[in-house]
C-alpha cells in the first residue's frame, strides 16, 4: 500500500482557504500536491493550527476536475492541529497529512448504502494505544493481555462518537511508537476531540453512503495557512 503521509518537502505554495478562495480559482483538490491517486477525496480544513473547528468536504473526481459532493462543519483536537510526521501521542492534537481510510466501524449498524468494509463494535472490541503492546494502534477483539485497559479505548463506551466512524490511516501501516493511535473520522461528541476529526451524525452517514473503496478515497487534513496549510499537501 502506498505511503500515506505527505511531508513538508513536497508541499505546494499556499493558495488560500477553501471558504475564501477567489472566484474562478480551482477547487481545493486541484491545488493539492497529492490526492492519493483515487477519484474520491475528503478534505478536513481548519483556519489555523490552534483551531478546534473547521470544515470537512468530500469530493468526486469527474473527468479532469473535482466536484464537491457535500460538506459539513468539523471539529479537531482540543489542542489544535500539528504536523503528523512529528506528532506526539497524548497531546490532543489532530495530525495533518494525507492518509488512506482502511475501513469503517461503529457501535451501530452501517447506514444504508455503505460499501466500505464495516466492523460492528461489540463488548469485546478495543482499540489498543499501549506503546508496549504488539497490538499498538489496532482494533483488538478481545483486548490482549499485553495491552493495558487504561492504554486502550473500549469502543462501546463511546456510543455517540463511535456510532459510526472511518479509520484514518495515520501511523497505521507502519506504526511508530509514541506517535499516536486511534485517529478516526467520527460523529461529534460534546466538544473538541482528542485528536480525531468529527462531524455531525447526519454528515457521517452521508460520507459512509458516499465513500466507495474501489475509488480509493483518502483524507487530507490541514490548515488554511502556515506550514500545515492544506493547500500545500
Amino acid at each position: 500500500m502506498r505511503r500515506l503521509l505527505v511531508t513538508a518537502s513536497v508541499l505546494l505554495a499556499l493558495a488560500g482557504s477553501l471558504a475564501a478562495r477567489p472566484a474562478g480559482a480551482p477547487p481545493l483538490p486541484e491545488r493539492l500536491a497529492d490526492t492519493g491517486g483515487g477519484t474520491q477525496l475528503i478534505t478536513a480544513e481548519a483556519p489555523g493550527t490552534d483551531s478546534v473547528t473547521g470544515t470537512v468536504t468530500w469530493w468526486d473526481r469527474r473527468g479532469d476536475g473535482w466536484v464537491a459532493a457535500g460538506s459539513a462543519p468539523a471539529r479537531f483536537g482540543a489542542n489544535g492541529l500539528t504536523d503528523g510526521a512529528t506528532r506526539t501521542q497524548g497531546t490532543n492534537t489532530t495530525p495533518t497529512g494525507l492518509y488512506d481510510l482502511p475501513y469503517a466501524f461503529g457501535t451501530e449498524a452501517a447506514p444504508p448504502g455503505t460499501r466500505y468494509p464495516y466492523r460492528r463494535a461489540g463488548q469485546d472490541a478495543w482499540w489498543c494505544q499501549d506503546n508496549a503492546s504488539r497490538a499498538y494502534n489496532r482494533w483488538t477483539e478481545p483486548r490482549p493481555a499485553d495491552c493495558r485497559a487504561d492504554e486502550a479505548e473500549h469502543l462501546v463506551t463511546y456510543p455517540v462518537q463511535y456510532a459510526r466512524a472511518l479509520v484514518i490511516g495515520f501511523n497505521y501501516h507502519r506504526p511508530v511508537r509514541g506517535r499516536g493511535a486511534g485517529i478516526f473520522l467520527h460523529v461529534n461528541g460534546k466538544g473538541a476531540t482528542a485528536g480525531c476529526v468529527s462531524v455531525p451524525a447526519a454528515a457521517m452517514d452521508r460520507i459512509l453512503a458516499w465513500a466507495d473503496p474501489s475509488r480509493r478515497p483518502h483524507i487530507a487534513v490541514g490548515t488554511a495557512s502556515g506550514p500545515t496549510a492544506i493547500t500545500r499537501y
